[in-house]
């Protein structure tokens, strides 16, 4: 839905000289951060923190995580982080009481005021205590613990210590009840293990619901018992070409659970009447001419649509709503709706009639592009606004009427949207994004006619037309999705680019011991451990045999300072010292 122009790859560039990091790019502006203080390092940051001077808590080999029993799970997501970088045993407890060491997960006894997705954190020098309401809000109170600790603590191998958190009460709580990321598995398909990825990536920045865009016209991504073509030709290629791939309803719920083990509701898409080359593809009698088109492999859109006037449609419809439903526990169905230019208005609400009535059927409530709330008076559907600007005659209807509006303007909270003229992948038809755009609008007043009270929260679609790999999703997410997460979790009170800015140059030593290969804005002082970050400009890239301007296929292999790099997608390279730039076009070998 997302896309008006072609994809210019050009390169950022990142390489280790001397100690320090040099970016070729197109500013010339040395930044040096030092390491923040932890309290001030939080993202999202929190409602409320009160500082206890000259105290600190030093976790040690000999602690326990002792939990409510309805907190079981939470204490062992907890102890899953700390082990493997602590070294420690650190069992996990049930507990009636309020222990006096240790790390206690405590469901009761916080104030009422921070309400189910809320907690309360206390260290003293004896122990760490965090309280909520629900096991919501003890999991959203863990991702803060986390990011007291330093950034070590969330490496997979043994690290030194010592593990210290500072002296504090913390009380925290939402913005805004969804906070949410999309990943368009459609465009390119992505496997399992990248996704449980990425939603442990959302978990850390309190993001609690994940969508899943599995239809469009490139590619039908999950398996429908009733219609096995869907998944088996329609699945078979992607953007470019390539095997393409879907999810069996197994695999789909092992994504679904892995989502609820860290407290996020998955919302799964599949986009109507338009974006359904793939569908028309797969069976013929879809089609109001009876003829099957070609499968799909550009990044066009617009051109494709049901037979609104076929009832085979319905039954089609039907079978994908209640198949979907059945594996997914959560309460919404995006039915997308976006981008129908090959249906005429009137065959659109025919088709919504016929359609949105299935998805309460099968226990959903309706979720969509925010195009489809034209069609309904039903307020408890929601729509997802992708607009550009910052007026919408149908949007600002339906918040008048009572329902609650997902914000995702394209222009702001897009993260397949390019950060400037220079970095390799993404496209840039809503313009570019660079982290500080992402970061200063507000939600609450972004459309006009629709209040904070008529906004339900953020979402920030990753559309995958150039993302192939785990590593392209880090480069386009990060920091920008930490800055989309501040914007649904965080009081708009405490809003600062210059204060948030300092706390994302503070997860840096977190995103690098997670293996994040991130986006290094220079518009952020990051926390390099100490180094330098210096970003010039040159246009005579260093010697070796990769060159600029030369059309490297897939596979290509280039050697650089005794380093040998393979091609990850096919480009024309541009000036500027590229094979280290892992994240976006080249892999060390």
């Amino acid at each position: 839905m997302q896309l008006r122009a072609r994809v210019a790859r050009t390169l950022a560039v990142l390489a280790l000289l001397l100690g320090a990091t040099v970016v070729w790019n197109t500013a010339s502006t040395p930044i040096t951060a030092t390491a923040a203080e932890p309290l001030q390092s939080v993202v999202p940051v929190p409602a409320s923190v009160q500082a206890t001077p000259g105290t600190t808590h030093t976790l040690t080999a000999s602690a326990k995580i002792y939990t409510t029993a309805a907190a079981h799970d939470v204490g062992d997501f907890l102890a899953g982080v700390l082990r493997p970088s602590t070294g420690y045993p650190l069992p996990v407890e049930d507990t009636t009481g309020t222990p006096t060491d240790g790390i206690a997960l405590l469901i009761g006894g916080a104030p009422g005021t921070i309400g189910d997705q809320g907690y309360q954190l206390t260290v003293t020098t004896s122990a760490i205590t965090l309280r909520a309401n629900t096991p919501a809000g003890l999991f959203a109170g863990v991702q803060t613990l986390r990011q007291l600790l330093p950034g070590k603590v969330e490496s997979k191998t043994p690290q030194t210590g010592p593990w210290t958190v500072p002296g504090a009460t913390i009380t925290d709580y939402p913005r805004f009840v969804h906070r949410g990321a999309m990943l368009d598995v459609a465009r390119h398909f992505h496997p399992v293990a990248t996704v449980k990825r990425y939603i442990d990536q959302l978990a850390l920045y309190k993001v609690n619901y994940l969508h899943l865009h599995l239809t469009d016209d490139q590619g039908w991504r999950i398996v429908v018992d009733s219609w096995p073509r869907l998944a088996t030709y329609g699945g078979s290629t992607q953007v470019g070409g390539g095997p393409g791939g879907y999810y069996t309803k197994a695999q789909y719920q092992e994504i679904v659970a892995h989502a609820a083990a860290r407290h996020i509701t998955v919302v799964p898409e599949v986009d109507l009447p338009g974006h359904t080359n793939a569908a028309l593809a797969s069976y013929a009698d879809l089609n109001c001419n009876g003829v099957a088109p070609a499968l799909r492999t550009d990044i066009a859109v617009g051109y494709s649509s049901l037979c609104v006037g076929k009832e085979i449609t319905y039954q089609f419809v039907e079978d994908v709503i209640r198949e979907i439903a059945a594996l997914t526990p959560g309460p919404y169905f995006h039915i997308g709706g976006d981008e129908a230019s090959a249906t005429t208005d009137q065959d659109y609400q025919t088709f919504m009639n016929r359609v949105l009535p299935l998805v309460g059927k099968y226990g959903k409530k309706s979720m969509g592009w925010h195009e489809f709330v034209k069609t309904t008076t039903d307020t408890s559907a929601v729509p997802q606004y992708w607009g550009t600007t910052t007026s919408n005659a149908v949007v600002q209807a339906a918040a008048a009427r009572g329902n609650k509006v997902l914000m995702s303007p394209a222009n702001k909270a897009y993260l397949d949207m390019k950060y400037n003229s220079s970095t390799p992948l993404g496209l840039s038809w809503a313009g570019y994004i660079e982290v500080q755009d992402a970061y200063n609008w507000n939600p609450g007043t972004h459309v006009s006619g629709v209040p904070e009270s008529a906004v339900r929260g953020v979402e920030a679609p990753l559309w995958t037309e150039t993302i192939v790999t785990s590593a392209h999703i880090d480069y386009m997410a990060f920091p920008r999705l930490a800055a989309i997460a501040e914007l649904g979790w965080s009081p708009w009170s405490t809003h600062s680019w210059d204060a948030f800015k300092v706390r994302l140059g503070a997860q840096a030593p977190r995103w690098t011991a997670l293996g994040i290969e991130f986006y290094r804005s220079t518009q952020v002082p990051w926390d390099n451990g100490g180094t330098t970050t210096t970003t010039t400009t040159t246009t005579n890239p260093p010697s070796g045999t990769w060159a600029p301007w030369v059309s490297y296929a897939a596979g290509a292999q280039v050697t650089y300072g005794g380093s040998t790099y393979r091609c990850r997608q096919p480009h024309t390279s541009q000036p500027g010292w590229e094979p280290p730039n892992v994240p976006a076009l080249w892999e060390r070998i």
